[in-house]
């Protein structure tokens, strides 16, 4: 049996792990699940499941809860940092999935790796920010971390069995989102409901629309960096718009070896929770002769300016991947609350950029402090956008 904890459990990556749980009662139980405000639904999580520990953000959410909840359920509500804290190192906890939307992820996530615990990594923000630190701290306290974003499962399946210096480089695929077809100058006519119609992939809010603006896919290539050990140079995005090959790696003597699938994450997250073993979940192989051709391209740079900031964000480090991070979140809520135009995200993103002096070498503190600037900053560059 295998325990788990699950940090944003009301997600969508915490409810198809969820799912997974159920299928298969005896080899997982859920000793902690983690939520921001979602009581409803975390609610009836706590019945079905009955973890030990429950976490909601504020206090207030935290006695909502527990009226909500049927008498007898002996489960402890905590809630706001130390709550996140104590269902990231319960003690009976084997793994935990960090599942946290945004920069909310990274404290929790080094917590879990301090007290020993395996990470299935669904946080991209945690690497964005803190690559470095957080691949220390994990060799150095003998944890796995194993990646569930679909194309870093793909990677990290691709490279078993085989030896990492023989990797060439990383073929990091993306459906190209739904404006690939757009030319640039209808993008001044996306609205919100435009951009969370993804063509392939049911997320949360804040990632499809990193995905509309390729965002998410640069945030893929700075968390592959880290979790893989490459150079940005030996990591190659393509536009594949079908996603049935969730990514690829070219070895020296020019093989290739991909990773295929229907476009869904339970995929991706029961490989991670049960690797290296894998689950019959129930998912079909995909119908190739119905499939037909894949495609593949190259992406737009000059279209997807986010996509550019991402690797020179990479290619530079040190805190300027906060940096992008930061922004992009409050450019992403801002664009969500109607507040500025599609076109403003990558801008708030360059804007807030160009004006942070760059910290080499960054401790955490350094880092926390660069988020919290990169908000603040980028907030005053949406009120000269929408004003």
């Amino acid at each position: 049996m295998k325990n788990i904890s699950i940090l944003g459990s009301t997600g969508s990556i915490g409810t198809n792990a969820l799912t997974i749980v159920e299928r298969f009662p005896d080899r997982f139980s859920v000793v902690a699940l983690a939520a921001k405000s979602r009581i409803d639904l975390l609610a009836r999580q706590i019945e079905q499941y009955r973890p030990d520990v429950a976490v909601v953000y504020t206090e207030s959410l935290a006695k909502e809860l527990k009226q909500r909840l049927p008498a007898g359920i002996p489960v402890r509500i905590l809630h706001g940092e130390e709550g996140y804290r104590a269902a990231a190192t319960h003690g009976a906890a084997d793994i935990v999935l960090t599942a946290m939307v945004g920069a909310a992820g990274l404290q929790p996530t080094l917590d879990a790796i301090s007290a020993g615990k395996d990470i299935a990594l669904a946080n991209k923000e945690t690497l964005v920010m803190a690559g470095e630190l957080v691949m220390k701290a994990a060799k150095d306290s003998g944890v796995n971390i194993y990646p569930v974003d679909s194309e870093h499962s793909a990677i990290f399946q691709c490279l078993a069995g085989n030896r990492r210096q023989d990797m060439e480089r990383i073929l990091l695929t993306g459906s190209g989102g739904p404006f690939r077809k757009w030319p640039k100058k209808r993008f001044q006519e996306i609205t919100v409901e435009d951009a969370l119609n993804h063509p392939n992939w049911s997320m949360g809010r804040k990632i499809t629309i990193d995905s509309s603006t390729m965002m998410n896919k640069g945030l893929e290539v700075i968390e592959a960096s880290w979790l893989f050990g490459v150079a940005t140079d030996r990591i190659q995005v393509v536009i594949h718009p079908r996603s049935i090959v969730h990514s690829m790696v070219a070895f020296k003597d020019g093989s290739v070896i991909a990773q295929l699938g229907v476009p869904d994450m339970k995929g991706a997250i029961a490989y991670a929770l049960s690797c290296p073993e894998r689950l019959d979940i129930g998912m079909p192989a995909p119908d190739f002769p119905d499939i037909g051709a894949l495609e593949f391209g190259a992406p737009d740079f000059e279209k997807f300016p986010c996509l550019a900031m991402a690797f020179d964000a990479c290619q530079t480090g040190h805190s300027l991947p906060a940096v992008l991070n930061a922004s992009n979140e409050i450019a992403v809520a801002a664009f969500l609350d109607r507040q500025i135009p599609y076109a403003g995200i990558p801008e708030t993103v360059r804007r807030t950029m160009e004006k942070h002096v760059l910290i080499k070498d960054p401790s955490l503190d350094d880092l926390f402090a660069t988020d919290m600037w990169a908000r603040r900053t980028a907030e005053e560059e949406i009120k000269t956008l929408s004003g």
